[in-house]
Formats: C-alpha cells, structure tokens, sequence
C-alpha cells in the first residue's frame, strides 16, 4: 500500500480524509486485509505522525519513506526493503484509491498467473492494483519519480498481462473534487 504521499494538490493529508466512519486510509487498508495476503506493508511519508496516531494500522507492517517527495517510486523501493524474501510476487495499492475493491486484486491475482507483471484493463484503461513478479524487484527498486512503473510496463510490455475487470479505472483522490466523487460512489445516500 503506498500512502507516503504529501497531498500537495489537496492541500491536506488525503490519507486523514473522513471516509464512512474512517479514514480514507482505513478504507483502503480494510481492502487490502480483506484479499488475505500473506504480508501487508503500508508505506508511509508524509503526514507519518497523524497517520499513525489516526489509522488502524493493526497486522499491517509500517515502512516509513522520507524521501516521499521524491514521488511513488522512492516508496516502491521503501517497500521492497520490507518485502518478505519467501514472497513471490508485490501487489501494489494507493492509499488514495477507494474503489479498488477486493474482487479486483484477486481476479488481477489469478489472472496474473505466473506473469512477470500484470495490470488491471478497465473498460476505459490500464489501471491499479498492479502486480509484479520477483524477478522484476531489482528494476522496481531502481525506478525513479511518480511514473516509475508505468515506464517499466511500457519498456516491458511482452512481459504485462493485463486483466480484464469490468468498469472504469477506480478515480484517484487528488482533489476535493475527487473525493466528492469517491464519496457520492460509496456512500449514495450522504452524497450532497
């Protein structure tokens, strides 16, 4: 789970967001226990402090980043510092990505198979959760800035499947436009 982000669009934690009776953070982290990984770590950066004193972080191993602002790719490289050595593959979350919902990592997961790299394909694109083989760790620790690992499966591109799921790709909080959105998506009947 990447959650280092310092939400400079925002401008305020996004992880902190209320979201149902939560944190947007919790949410997402609440997905990511729902799909029975055998390790869950969750990166975090910036606003470390309020996240660790608001979120449950409970079963899941926190890596701090602080180098955060050097964008996703310096907290891909947190993480794999982390990574259990019997694991054979990283699936890779946002913290900032509320619709990605458990039946999608697990068909990324078994659609994956034994791929190098896999990509959820949306009905309008590629998108998150994504997942890679540990035969490509060495080249995610090495990726530098925010598209990092869109560079690698692009350079890679014989090696990605991509896994059909069925919608849009999930929207990024990013703005509190975004997030008005999330929260009208998940919460019908609060929306405004």
């Amino acid at each position: 789970m990447l959650a280092a982000g310092g939400s400079q669009r925002l401008g305020q934690a996004k992880q902190l967001l209320p979201f149902g009776d939560a944190t947007l953070l919790d949410h997402v982290l609440d997905t990511a226990r729902a799909c029975a990984f055998d390790q869950l770590l969750c990166v975090i950066g910036g606003s470390a402090e309020g996240v660790r004193a608001a979120v449950n972080l409970g079963g899941i191993e926190v890596v701090e980043n602080t180098q955060f602002g050097e964008g996703c790719s310096s907290s891909i490289a947190a993480a794999l510092g982390a990574v259990d050595e019997r694991a054979d593959a990283l699936v890779l979350l946002l913290a900032d990505q509320p619709g990605v919902t458990p039946e999608t990592v697990s068909a990324l997961i078994r659609g994956r198979s034994d791929a190098p790299l896999a990509a959820c394909a949306y009905e309008d694109g590629r998108g998150h959760p994504l997942a890679f083989a540990r035969s490509t760790f060495a080249e995610l620790a090495d990726l530098h800035g925010d598209r990092g690992v869109w560079k690698l499966l692009d350079r890679r591109a014989a090696d990605v499947v991509d896994v059909p799921i069925r919608g849009r790709v999930p929207r990024d909080i990013d703005t509190w436009e975004d997030y008005d959105a999330a929260i009208a998506s998940a919460f019908p009947s609060h929306a405004s």
